[in-house]
């Protein structure tokens, strides 16, 4: 595929990603504002785990673009999309976070200064994800930080009118920024891809490898569930650095 054909479908990605995110190009910001700080005057190395087609990766690197930015995934179209319009300002490692091993093929060189994630992590089944913390902790340098900007919803159990409220201010704001609603949604989004012969192989390849699932585990939309995991893995401090209403950047330091 080439390049302005991939980025055509990326564009369209990212306004899909909007439904249910209004604020995504807010939270874009405010986690790159995070890594430039964090990076000081050094080059940084940042992984960008659960990367997509790079959406993230390629604002952070224009921004810093002394940054190296890794981004791993396995989801063969997102990659291969990923791979065509930005290949040239990111890596794309194409390995399963599922997989205890992933951190061992990037081959790094040495310690990352951040990891980066956005709207990828609640995929995974919990136990996963406390493995994925545990590995993040061992290959980020001592202060390196590991940022994550999703959809994470107070305990409804614990906290229900602050869960319902979390909900009804993205609502809301979503209302606000598209009154005249959404053009495309996640799945009208992979439908097209579907029906793409340039991508229909690929399409089917995600099921191979077990990728087509739609929402992940009810504990991994917890903030409770990526918190307690991040302290358990190691992590020094471990706080909500931007938020509106459940949409939030959850930040740990290593």
């Amino acid at each position: 595929m080439d390049a302005a054909t991939a980025r055509q479908w990326i564009e369209r990605w990212d306004l899909q990603q909007e439904v249910g995110q209004p604020d995504r190009e807010e939270r874009f910001t405010a986690l790159i504002d995070a890594v430039e700080e964090v990076a000081g005057e050094m080059e940084p190395l940042v992984l960008d785990i659960g990367c997509g087609p790079g959406s993230l990766g390629i604002r952070l690197v224009r921004r810093l673009p002394g940054a190296t930015v890794i981004g791993v995934d396995a989801d063969p179209v997102t990659l291969a999309l990923g791979r065509a319009a930005y290949g040239e300002e990111i890596t794309f490692a194409d390995t399963d976070l599922r997989d205890p091993a992933w951190p061992s093929r990037l081959a790094l060189g040495r310690p990352a200064d951040a990891a980066v994630s956005t709207t990828a992590l609640h995929w995974l089944p919990e136990e996963s994800l406390r493995t994925l913390y545990k590995e993040l902790a061992a290959i980020l340098r001592p202060g390196g930080v590991f940022l994550n900007g999703d959809g994470l919803r107070e305990d409804p159990e614990q906290a229900p009118v602050l869960d319902r409220l979390g909900r009804a201010l993205t609502d809301r704001e979503d209302r606000r920024r598209f009154p005249e609603g959404h053009r495309e949604s996640w799945s009208g989004w992979w439908e097209a891809v579907a029906a793409d012969p340039s991508l229909a192989s690929l399409y089917t390849e995600r099921a191979v490898r077990d990728l087509t699932g739609h929402h992940g585990p009810t504990g991994a939309r917890l903030l409770r569930t990526h918190a307690d995991a991040l302290r358990d893995a190691g992590f020094a401090e471990v706080g909500t650095l931007w938020q509106r209403g459940h949409s939030r950047l959850l930040c740990a330091i290593r």
